[in-house]
């Protein structure tokens, strides 16, 4: 028999190094505190994982990606320790990382409250503090079904992971217990070399629990259906977020204060612009005369610019048939997402979800021509998606939405040239409401997953058509990212991923590649040659939905809206009731100009009234005194704080004027 190897050849991040057989990955790095896993010939694990001859070892670190993504998850594993010890009762569900965090599913009697979340962060730092070590352990099956006995939704996701798949998309997070290959448990080991709790889980992990230091908190609980089903029982959810440091905590929570000060369904109400009527239904807002007001200056520049890019503004019904579905294809695909049929003389209507339809039927109400494409319909259409009332939220996921939606027909050879063309069109949009931090997102189809059957179309329509999204999509010079798996049933598309005012990133505007409901609707033009073909359909909206985007652009500009979108752009404040009428003067001069002015002729106090102003947010205050008012003039007074005293009437006017006119995005200010 051949003696072992003295030395292991490895590669380490590139480089080609030696080690002693039997090294540890944690052995490889020791000197390196930071560096909590290791990706070992492509595949994430753990740092006590033995490396073998010609292993490629790429280290990771706390502070990237999937170094986060680990330490989340070595938390959500002592959060759900933490639990059965305060908890002995409690049944565990799924406990995996998430953006930013961490959540993990209990069965309780008792839904946990504040206090509980108090006594579990305590219960967690002493198992911090206390250095278990996570060590991972492959079982059998039958194995892993007795040590799981006591854990009834571990045992279900076990007998998933045996039937048709592995199981790991049998719920959201399942992948962090089960998937492909080996079934594994993760023992938290105490210094004595105990087993104090165990998990069925697929890791990886860090060492040792002390990794996890002082930069964790819960942050909330909530309900949450098992596999996310309203058939299952309902589990308690307890979110959490952890970070390397205790200084990144705090400036991750700082950042979730800056989010709430600028949670648009917080500003709604406070502004006076939108709201949720019991009485109406959720997911289904009434937008107020300040709200309206944002929405039609937004629907107006919008169809200006649309018909300046050559499209045709149309107009469809909001019920149709559904044999109108069925012929587009959306029926049976996409039936959980629209509301159930009305029936009507025997025959079926439904809301519709989607506009697409009923613009193919504008397309062949009469015979088309090769001169004619592009062809190009526009409309603000309203649709109404039956979103479940679990992932409603605020403006941005709303169960009526108003899609400033359109359709191009175009020839094969046109159709690099159309999407290019709504590309820059999108980004040209979204620059003038004020963002300008985008990066795109390429949706193509799944091809080996459980989704795949969903998919319509050959291997060759597909291929074609990515090629050409991709193409253009790079010659943006944006990042591109991949989102296999997230494309419509009938083709890829493009999204335009906007980055916000204190980066946080929103889907906006998408353009898809159709090359399923021309060929379905028998869509034909006549070509140059005088032959019948059937065109391209490429969809596309600029905003996604009306709804959102306000939504957005609400926390975007923390309610203080440009001046030309502001419901109220004006408002004057005299210093005494005496130049109430000065300054009614002065505001009919600028509703003459199409200016949104109000004059504050309250019986308030004169500083109550600034504060006032302040609330209301508007980018111009205009006060006026007797010394303004002898010398024809007015002081401004902007939302930063400064001020502009004694400027003449006129050149004020003419100010906010050009400033409103200009679609100046940016704040007014004397600074």
């Amino acid at each position: 028999m051949a003696a072992p190897a003295e030395t292991l050849h490895l590669y380490v991040d590139g480089e080609a190094q030696q080690a002693t057989p039997g090294t540890t990955a944690a052995e490889l790095f020791a000197d390196e505190q930071d560096i909590v896993v290791a990706r070992i010939n492509g595949t994430l694990k753990d740092l006590s994982t033995e490396l073998a001859e010609g292993d490629d070892v790429v280290p990771v670190r706390i502070h990237e990606p999937e170094g986060l993504e680990v330490l989340r998850h070595s938390a959500a594993h002592v959060m759900a320790q933490a639990v059965q010890q305060l908890r002995p009762d409690a049944k565990l569900g799924i406990g995996p990382y998430i953006t930013d965090g961490f959540y993990f599913d209990f069965d309780v009697a008792e839904p946990f409250t504040p206090e509980d979340l108090k006594k579990l962060e305590k219960s967690m730092m002493k198992i911090v503090k206390s250095g278990q070590t996570f060590r991972r352990r492959v079982v059998t099956h039958d194995e892993a079904l007795a040590e799981m006995a006591e854990e009834p939704y571990k045992i279900e996701l076990l007998g998933l992971s045996q039937g048709p798949g592995s199981g790991a998309d049998a719920a959201e997070g399942a992948s962090v217990e089960v998937g492909e290959g080996e079934i594994t448990i993760y023992d938290n080991v105490d210094r004595k070399g105990e087993t104090v709790w165990k998990d069925l889980c697929r890791g990886p992990h860090l060492l040792n629990t002390k990794l996890i230091a002082n930069g964790y908190a819960l942050t909330r609980t909530g309900g949450a259906y098992w596999r996310g089903s309203e058939k299952n029982p309902m589990l308690q959810r307890i979110y959490g977020t952890a970070w390397p440091t205790k200084e990144q905590l705090q400036e991750y929570k700082d950042r979730l204060a800056e989010a709430e000060r600028r949670d648009h369904r917080r500003l709604g109400e406070e502004l006076d612009l939108f709201s949720f009527p019991k009485t109406i239904g959720p997911g289904l807002p009434v937008f107020h005369p300040k709200g309206g007001i944002i929405l039609r200056e937004m629907e107006n520049y919008v169809r200006e610019r649309h018909i300046a890019e050559g499209f045709q503004y149309v107009k469809t019904p909001h019920i149709s048939k559904e044999d109108l579905f069925y012929t587009s294809g959306h029926l049976p695909y996409y039936a959980d997402g629209m509301f159930p049929p009305m029936e009507e003389e025997s025959v079926k209507y439904r809301l519709k979800a989607m506009n697409c339809p009923m613009h193919n039927e504008i397309f062949r109400s009469r015979g088309r021509s090769y001169r004619e494409l592009p062809l190009r319909f526009f409309e603000f259409g309203t649709v109404y998606r039956d979103e479940k009332s679990g992932v409603l939220q605020g403006l941005t996921r709303v169960r009526m939405i108003t899609q400033d939606d359109s359709h191009s027909y175009v020839t094969k050879e046109q159709a690099p040239g159309e999407v290019r063309h709504l590309l820059n069109f999108m980004l040209s949009l979204l620059r003038d409401f004020g963002m300008s931090d985008f990066y795109l997102e390429l949706s193509t189809r799944d091809t080996e997953g459980e989704k795949k059957d969903k998919f319509i179309g050959t291997d060759e329509q597909w291929e074609e058509a990515t090629a050409i999204l991709q193409q253009v999509a790079e010659e943006t010079g944006l990042d591109l990212v991949p989102d296999p798996g997230g494309a419509a049933f009938y083709g890829p598309k493009i999204s335009v991923q906007a980055k916000d005012a204190i980066g946080r990133t929103w889907q906006m505007s998408t353009v898809q590649y159709d090359f399923n409901q021309p060929a379905r609707f028998g869509l034909e033009y006549q070509a140059a040659d005088g032959t019948r073909q059937e065109p391209v359909m490429i969809h596309s909206a600029k905003f996604g939905s009306l709804e959102r985007f306000f939504g957005v652009l609400t926390e975007h500009y923390a309610g203080a809206f440009p001046a030309w979108l502001a419901p109220v752009q004006v408002i004057g404040i005299p210093v005494a009731e005496a130049f109430n009428d000065y300054l009614a003067e002065i505001a009919a001069k600028l509703r003459a100009e199409g200016i949104r002015v109000e004059v504050d002729e309250s019986t308030d106090r004169f500083p109550k009234k600034i504060r006032n102003a302040a609330k209301e947010k508007a980018p111009f205050v205009l006060i006026a005194g007797g010394e303004d008012a002898e010398h024809g003039a007015v002081s401004f007074r902007f939302r930063d704080g400064s001020q502009d005293n004694g400027v003449p009437v006129d050149e004020a006017v003419a100010r906010i004027v050009e400033h409103v006119r200009s679609r100046n995005n940016a704040d007014p200010t004397a600074a």
